[in-house]
């Protein structure tokens, strides 16, 4: 572990950093490797780094088109949970949430996760009725969660309007304990650090301008860095899987939207877990006192990472309504970010039609809370060549067999396509 006294901190701080080592290296690519991952987001270093400490393959390049940790990591709400419906999803969300209570001290690097419980708010009978067939899931599959009424969410959540007059009345929720938030770029730069750390190589500013194919198998990747040949190329694209797909020959069954979120101003601590309204929107309280908020996706397809402002509108009306003491709050800053969704809203893992070409894409706004368990099950797919079974429900092959996931509704925000 490094360790600098304060006399050095303040030294270093005067000359502006000079001299200190640079968290990863930024190598030129390699003419060849083991695995080529297309990403550099918080799903595609979590799976290099799984893939050198877990299984031993550290000749692995993530190649990304930007800059590390720029795309969709860097462009959520950072909320932390498991609590979605069908068994397949839960068990595989769950595995993330078992490492992320350890990620600071594997990686050695503070990812400011933060259990502070998580409230799933229901505003009408039908609301009700979905949460608890939800909780009962979870209950059956060993899965903590627990139901609340409208007074216990009174307790834990004061600043929102429960009284019998809201404009959208509480009827209760569910409640999951060791839900909450981390800190989405130090997921990002600790997985990157300790995968470099392992021998990994990430190369930034090298996007992928085509699949190589030599006899029905991967050979490797174009990019305009020339070409890179691998054994194995792994496509880990938020928003642009579709595009990336296309270049190896094959159309996945997804839709790219345009998903916002914005945060206010910093305030003095006003609420200590995150509350997510059905349908309507999603907020949280970061370190820096930032309220956190959530949106829906626009109602149309696009690539952009830019929002439109009715839906800024449409959110900010439903949160003064929701938390009347935020009616005077400045906005500070909002976001895009581009999220695929596939046709039952759960995310497509494992092997495609070309031979040693694999894919983990599709999760929709449930990317940032999966990146553990993610990274660590699709590495044993790439490693084996066969899917992990936390992975497995999860194949490409679901959409010809028509056994789906359907996790519509899990989100807690409106999302089109669901």
């Amino acid at each position: 572990m490094r360790r600098y006294s304060i006399w050095s901190l303040l030294r270093n701080a005067r000359s502006y950093h000079e001299g200190w080592a640079e968290a990863w290296r930024s190598p030129e690519p390699k003419p060849e490797y083991d695995v080529v991952i297309i990403g550099a987001g918080g799903h595609g270093l979590a799976t290099a780094y799984y893939l050198a400490k877990e299984h031993g393959i550290a000749n692995v390049a993530v190649v990304e088109k930007g800059w590390l940790g720029g795309g969709n990591v860097a462009r959520n709400t950072t909320i932390v949970r498991s609590n979605y419906l069908s068994p397949e999803s839960a068990f595989l969300y769950d595995k993330a949430m078992e490492l992320w209570p350890g990620l600071s001290r594997e990686l050695n690097y503070n990812v400011m996760f933060s259990p502070r419980g998580l409230i799933n708010v229901g505003h009408s009978h039908e609301d009700m009725t979905e949460l608890r067939r939800r909780v009962r899931a979870l209950q059956l599959n060993g899965i903590e969660s627990s139901m609340l009424t409208t007074a216990e969410i009174a307790k834990k959540a004061p600043i929102l309007d429960c009284s019998p007059t809201a404009p959208h009345p509480v009827f209760g929720g569910s409640w999951q304990a060791k839900a909450g938030i981390a800190r989405h770029d130090a997921v990002a730069w600790g997985y990157a650090r300790a995968a470099d750390a392992r021998g990994v190589d990430m190369i930034q500013n090298c996007e992928v301008t085509g699949i190589r194919r030599e006899g029905g198998r991967v050979a490797g990747v174009e990019t305009v860095r020339g070409t890179i040949r691998a054994r194995k190329v792994a496509i880990v694209t938020a928003g642009h899987s579709g595009v990336v797909a296309s270049m190896a020959g094959f159309r996945l069954p997804l839709t790219a939207y345009t998903m916002q979120a914005f945060v206010s101003e910093p305030m003095k601590p006003m609420l200590d877990t995150v509350v997510m309204s059905s349908k309507l929107v999603s907020v949280s309280q970061s370190d820096k006192g930032e309220l956190v908020i959530g949106m829906s996706t626009e109602p149309y397809a696009s690539y952009s990472q830019r929002g439109s402002l009715p839906e800024i509108e449409r959110v900010a009306q439903t949160m003064t309504e929701l938390y009347p003491c935020t009616r005077r709050v400045r906005m500070l800053r909002k976001w895009g970010g581009t999220v695929d969704v596939p046709v039952d809203a759960s995310p497509i893992m494992g092997k495609t039609p070309v031979e040693n070409l694999f894919i983990n894409v599709g999760w929709g706004t449930g990317g940032f809370k999966s990146i553990p368990g993610s990274g660590f099950v699709f590495a044993h797919t790439i490693a084996t060549g066969e899917p992990h079974p936390l992975a497995a429900p999860f194949g490409l092959d679901r959409f010809a067999s028509g056994r789906l996931i359907s996790e519509h509704g899990a989100t807690g925000a409106l999302v089109h396509g669901e």
